[in-house]
């Protein structure tokens, strides 16, 4: 028995999200069918974390124990011709036995992808946050560094949570333009429940001026969800990278 980690990149567009649920298709279900066609019978995979449908990911991680002996460095050949061709198995390998590709993760890093232009983009749609208007991105930028560091993020976490401790680290925050694309990268130790999206639609409305820049200070001392701005919609965000310890 092996315990691997497989690296996943995917366009979430057609799916209900990573986790397995009744009556939706979903990556770690996809996942699982190839897996069981390679094994012979049920595996479980454990991600590190769950996205929302809609949701892409560059450097999406999961483990699971296999009996098979196929080389590992075989594997996202062998799952990735079992796969529909929106979901790819890009880096595999054996682990300690111990490693959780949740539990063992010590940071993630997210990039949301804002489109700001007159016009929607056909090709774009279901892969930016299209914003119609002029937005202040010097403000953004200055609005984002008050959010760096450790803090009970919970005025940014979606109501309904169940989560009881909301403090986090975010380690980084930036912003990258591109003519009419602007793409904000966000690194951290967790994040809670829509955290980056509501996030993402604070800083959206502080560049449109709806929203003062002393806004992000006032949630952040409050913990008010309703202070925020919008949760961004779900096509903008991409899981780019899951960090573990060096010694992984």
């Amino acid at each position: 028995m092996r315990n691997i980690m497989i690296e996943i990149e995917y366009d979430g567009s057609n799916y209900s999200g990573w986790q397995v649920q009744p009556n939706a298709i979903t990556i770690q279900e996809e996942i699982m069918k190839a897996l069981k066609k390679l094994e012979g019978k049920d595996v479980v995979i454990h991600g590190s974390g769950r996205t929302d449908a809609g949701v892409h990911a560059y450097g999406q991680v999961a483990t699971f124990l296999m009996e098979r002996n196929i080389p590992v460095e075989r594997l996202p050949l062998a799952m990735n011709s079992n796969l529909p061709k929106d979901i790819t198995i890009i880096d595999a390998k054996e682990v300690p036995m111990d490693f959780h590709a949740r539990y063992s993760a010590i940071g993630k890093r997210y990039i949301y992808h804002i489109y700001e232009s007159r016009y929607r983009s056909a090709i774009l749609r279901n892969y930016s946050y299209h914003i119609n208007y002029k937005l202040d991105r010097s403000k953004m930028m200055e609005a984002s560094k008050l959010l760096i560091g450790t803090h009970d993020f919970r005025g940014f976490m979606s109501n309904g949570s169940s989560v009881e401790d909301t403090v986090r680290t975010i380690k980084s925050l930036e912003f990258k333009s591109d003519g009419e694309n602007i793409y904000m990268i966000i690194e951290g130790d967790g994040f809670l429940y829509n955290m980056v999206r509501i996030i993402t639609g604070t800083l959206v409305q502080i560049g449109a001026g709806n929203k003062p820049l002393e806004q992000i200070e006032k949630i952040l001392k409050t913990k008010d969800r309703s202070l925020a701005g919008h949760t961004a919609p779900p096509q903008g965000l991409f899981l780019d990278k899951v960090f573990y310890p060096l010694t992984h």
